[in-house]
């Protein structure tokens, strides 16, 4: 795939997630996807595949949030396999507390899906509204 349709997968799985599209979110990620959050919050760590993801990171995560976390796209970046998305995100937790971070996610894009993601972001927000690890 060229750096036009690596972008567009990006975009998609973006816009899969703003309109709250789990299943395709989850159908743009290779089965043996490899995710790792930086840092050392309690979400930090890497995560292979889409059962570990699932069940380790997205779950404990958005669990603890009123209805997700509503991203957009700032910026993205391609060259090759990779694609580089700085975005924001917008959430609450279950306890009223706001949760709005920045991100930006190196992203290795392989036969239209999701290979590999490497997610930047403020970790001290991380440890300040869901606890340290």
């Amino acid at each position: 795939m060229g750096i036009a349709e690596n972008k567009q997968v990006v975009l998609d799985f973006y816009e899969a997630g703003a309109r709250g599209d789990t299943d395709r979110c989850f159908a743009l990620l290779a089965d043996d996807i490899t995710w790792t959050n930086i840092g050392t919050t309690k979400f930090s760590g890497t995560y292979v595949g889409k059962q570990a993801l699932g069940d380790n990171l997205l779950g404990p995560l958005f669990s603890q949030l009123k209805a997700g976390i509503s991203s957009q796209i700032e910026q993205l970046i391609a060259e090759g396999d990779i694609v580089v998305a700085q975005t924001s995100g917008t959430a609450e937790t279950t306890g009223g507390v706001p949760y709005n971070n920045t991100y930006c996610q190196v992203i290795t894009v392989r036969d239209g899906k999701f290979a590999a993601v490497t997610e930047y972001m403020d970790t001290a927000l991380i440890d300040s509204v869901f606890g340290k690890k």
